[in-house]
């Protein structure tokens, strides 16, 4: 790979070094957006007193350095939860959107940099003005000051009532982090025994999934679905037209992947998989991102039996990697509390599937199960990745073929032999014409208005009306209703005895990367986290499941079992392909799998050129 820069890259040190970069990068956004047009319902920003919020460190003198592989504090630091304030590749990806949409940052960082609406300082959509305050994560004050905008007579706080009748507008939907923020300074958790030396309250919110729909569901608030289906943007400094996150060009669907899940809708007996004391049955988010444990949430309280570690763990190995070289000197980041946020993360992405395999005459068929509660890979729609690779050996163990190939010197991945699971977007010719960009797929994540391919595996309960209706479709592939599982085939070669399956996750590709290092003319987040991710051996992809299987031996072609394939299986070919039941009739003792010329799964015309150059001693 050439280390020449681009010539965005040096267009951006000559403006920089003539003071013009933030004025041009202004000037040059494909659309001048106001504050006015990413307006939302919920607490407004500087709406509660900065100073009601107590920072993490203040929280950790009782509820940390006590227990560290249970704790609150200890566990909340090194997740991504504890640090998405020092995410070098969202202020990466911060960058480019603002230069698309002028103030977009100031929507991305309600849910990135929450505390930022507290203190003002998201009026800045660079981030440049962030403070250590803000980027404090997501902070425990901040959460614990969450107020279900959902008033329930009888089960939310009677103090909700007159928090949720001193706003403005009212939030009608969990999403694009519409939060209502208790304005008194009160702690909120689930307990209704808790003793602590500062105002608290109980609600039930927090044992909820929609607490968490608060900031894992985003919709652009620009771009809004019409009644054909197609999306249009929206008048500029205007609000959206709707808060339906539904109606919303979709960014991340998690929450609503899980909202209409099984998970969700009376849960799951799991046996155990996600671990914690609570129990088989997984139904909320907290079921596997906080499981529950054996434990003191506060070092001078009670033990109690279903205390919940505040570990977040999603995928975010690589993301923590980044964070813990970029904020080395950073006395919020704890490099102990990261390492085990690290490990809780591969241990996530090693429960969210299993994998299995079955050889099928002259063909491998792989199936990956989604055990979790939402899509594989989920969350932000942009880099992620999922794929299959199977390795084939002969007698002698050695490698004779591979589909799914990575090059882990180049990150280069052979997407052409093998499903990868991901969702990319695109530019529709409306939106080219609006624009002046191209048609087709794009990395603009900020003005995308189509989805141009999503085939990550759904959970279990999955519907396909009723996620298409949400924003959340599979385009490009096809899953039926209830389905939680994707199938791929593959041609044995000739000779192979053992296969080694594995399914694999990556946060972010060579493309994406570079994207965001190419494309920035404002600032040096791009090239501070192509750096990074040159250190950290490009983003290594991590193994989800693995499985390895023995093979039995075969003769592709060999359809009327005689030991070869020649004219004498022509006829035996062409009943197997024409019917099916006939040719098991016909050759009880053969398998019609042999028919499976092209190794694609299934017994058809696309198998009868490779059957004819079999017959002609070129077998595959």
């Amino acid at each position: 790979m050439s280390s020449a820069p681009s010539a965005a890259r040096m267009r951006r040190w000559i403006l920089t070094s003539l003071g013009l970069a933030t004025a041009v990068a202004s000037s040059a956004a494909i659309f001048n957006m106001t504050f006015q047009d990413f307006h939302l319902s919920g607490t407004q920003l500087g709406g509660v007193p900065a100073e009601n919020f107590a920072r993490s460190d203040a929280c950790s003198v009782c509820h940390g350095y006590f227990a560290p592989a249970v704790e609150p504090m200890a566990t909340w630091k090194g997740s991504l939860m504890g640090q998405a304030g020092r995410d070098p590749l969202f202020y990466a990806q911060m960058t480019t959107a603002n230069q698309d949409v002028a103030n977009v940052g100031y929507f991305c960082m309600r849910c990135h940099v929450p505390m930022s609406f507290v203190t003002g300082n998201a009026y800045d959509p660079s981030g440049n003005s962030l403070d250590d305050r803000d980027r404090d994560g997501i902070n425990c004050h901040f959460c614990h000051s969450m107020v279900n905008p959902f008033y329930e007579a009888g089960v939310s706080p009677p103090e909700d009532d007159a928090i949720l009748a001193g706003l403005a507008d009212v939030p009608q939907h969990y999403g694009n982090s519409m939060f209502v923020l208790d304005p008194t300074a009160t702690r909120r958790g689930p307990r209704t025994d808790a003793m602590s030396p500062h105002q608290s309250l109980p609600s039930p919110f927090f044992r909820s999934g929609d607490f968490c729909g608060t900031c894992h569901d985003v919709g652009n608030v620009a771009v809004t679905r019409q009644p054909d289906g197609t999306y249009r943007y929206n008048n500029l400094d205007e609000p959206t037209p709707t808060e339906n996150l539904h109606h919303q060009f979709p960014l991340e669907r998690t929450y609503t992947e899980w909202k209409l899940s099984a998970f969700a809708n009376g849960g799951v007996d799991m046996g155990g998989r996600f671990g914690g004391t609570g129990g088989p049955v997984v139904s909320s988010c907290q079921d596997c991102h906080m499981p529950k444990t054996e434990a003191q949430s506060c070092y001078f309280g009670p033990t109690r039996p279903d205390a919940a570690v505040h570990e977040f763990a999603g995928a975010s190995k690589w993301v923590l990697d980044i964070i813990g070289i970029h904020y080395a000197n950073d006395p919020g980041v704890d490099p102990v509390a990261l390492e085990a946020g690290k490990l809780k993360a591969i241990e996530m992405l090693e429960r969210a599937v299993t994998l299995d395999a079955q050889q099928l005459a002259g063909t491998l068929r792989t199936r990956v199960y989604n055990e979790s509660g939402h899509k594989i890979p989920t969350g932000h729609i942009e880099g992620r990745r999922a794929w299959v690779n199977a390795k084939f050996y002969d007698a002698a163990d050695v490698l004779i073929g591979e589909y799914g190939h990575y090059d882990s010197a180049t990150a280069h991945l052979d997407e052409a032999s093998t499903e990868v699971y991901q969702m990319r977007i695109g530019l529709s010719p409306y939106a080219a014409g609006i624009t002046g960009l191209p048609a087709g797929e794009t990395m603009k994540m900020s003005i995308a208005d189509t989805i141009v391919k999503d085939t990550r595996i759904p959970p279990r309960g999955f519907n396909n009306a009723a996620y298409a209706a949400a924003g959340a479709p599979a385009v490009a592939t096809t899953y039926a209703d209830g389905q939680y599982w994707d199938d791929n085939y593959y041609l044995i070669p000739a000779g192979a005895t053992r296969v080694d399956v594995t399914a694999y996750y990556q946060t972010v590709t060579p493309h994406y990367i570079e994207g965001l290092r190419d494309a920035n003319v404002t600032d040096n987040w791009g090239d501070i986290l192509y750096a990074l991710w040159e250190q950290t051996d490009k983003c290594p992809p991590i193994a989800m499941a693995t499985a390895s299987y023995k093979l039995a031996g075969f003769l592709r072609g060999d359809l009327n079992c005689d030991g070869s394939v020649d004219i004498l299986d022509i006829n035996a070919f062409v009943l197997a392909l024409s019917d099916p039941a006939a040719y098991g009739s016909a050759y009880p003792a053969c398998d019609r799998d042999l028919a499976d010329m092209n190794g694609d799964g299934s017994v058809d015309i696309l198998d009868i050129n490779p059957f004819v150059a079999c017959v002609a001693g070129n077998c595959p």
